[in-house]
């Protein structure tokens, strides 16, 4: 399935676990049940925060902008990933492989983006909670959220069009779906310079805003600790509770990915083994079907307004 000194590529072929027949009919079943779980989860906080009218603020509606995010975003590759296992043909096209790409890319750094957005909205109603409505007003949260939206197709249009333009050698990718780097390793020429534009890339839409998750966190635990009594510091930290707890899984996955050692094998190769996959499965799959549940569980309004929706419906039928 490799092509020798081939300059136009009609298809690429994935591999996914094409070397492991049991586990992609396990994974099948898996992955579809967290897909579902992703839509109805994702889908009922979207549908609260516009019903409500007690979470039309800043919080819920970054919160229903990450909802939205993780189905986008789930929706661009676990489809053809289902499909893929059942099929013996695992092939995508060159177009519909840019534009896996591309939307990857995109809802990834949107995330990245957003998610730091959302800490310093908690940095304000915790350490500022006067200057609050001020600071987080319509005019402030609306093109914050839009321009975490603005940051990740800016940056997913440039690293994609470097990357269509690179010459490929070969067109099997040792991967689920067509992932940025994956693609990049098939080029004949060199990529040093897609290399440097993504490390710049990563040090913007990545590292910067988990900074600012670092320095908001800091400066909200240091308030939270200034609270004399224990019912006022645990009203506090619920109301940031259950962002840390994503941020934590989110980027704690990114690190174990991307930080945990290789074999010489591996470091020598452009191949993946089956626990490299496994591992970007679950960032792909279960940090979006974790984060409804996580709100859900650990915050209060969210649950609320969950059974008033339901309530409503006994109601109506």
């Amino acid at each position: 399935m490799e092509w020798e000194n081939q300059t136009i590529l009609v298809e690429f072929f994935l591999k996914g676990l094409s070397g492991y027949p049991r586990l992609e009919w396990l994974f099948f079943v898996l992955i579809l049940i967290m897909y579902v779980v992703i839509l109805l989860g994702n889908g009922t906080l979207i549908l609260i925060s516009i019903v409500d009218s007690h979470l039309h603020t800043p919080m819920y509606f970054f919160l229903g902008n990450l909802s939205f995010l993780d189905i986008c975003y789930t929706t661009t590759s676990i489809p053809p990933t289902l499909v893929s296992f059942l099929s013996e043909r695992k092939t995508i096209s060159f177009s519909g492989c840019v534009v896996q790409m591309f939307l990857g890319l995109a809802m990834g750094t949107t995330e990245c983006v957003l998610l730091g957005m959302m800490a310093f909205d908690r940095y304000v109603a915790i350490c500022n909670p006067l200057r609050y409505p001020v600071v987080m007003g319509k005019k402030s949260y609306v093109p914050m959220a839009a321009g975490s939206w603005f940051a990740g197709v800016i940056n997913s249009a440039v690293q994609t069009t470097l990357v269509v333009q690179l010459t490929f050698c070969r067109n099997v990718i040792n991967h689920f779906s067509c992932e940025i780097l994956a693609v990049m390793k098939m080029a004949c020429a060199d990529i040093s310079d897609n290399e440097f534009i993504m490390l710049v890339a990563t040090t913007l839409f990545t590292l910067m805003p988990l900074l600012l998750i670092v320095i908001s966190y800091s400066l909200i635990i240091s308030s939270i600790l200034k609270i004399r009594t224990s019912d006022g510091r645990s009203k506090a930290f619920s109301t940031c509770s259950a962002h840390l707890t994503v941020v934590i899984i989110f980027y704690g996955t990114i690190l174990f990915m991307y930080m945990k050692p290789k074999s010489k094998e591996t470091l020598n190769s452009d191949d993946l083994d089956a626990t490299d996959k496994l591992i970007s499965m679950f960032y792909g799959v279960m940090t979006p079907m974790m984060n409804p549940l996580i709100y859900s569980l650990r915050n209060k309004d969210v649950k609320e307004a969950v059974k008033h929706l339901l309530r409503r419906k006994v109601f109506n039928k």
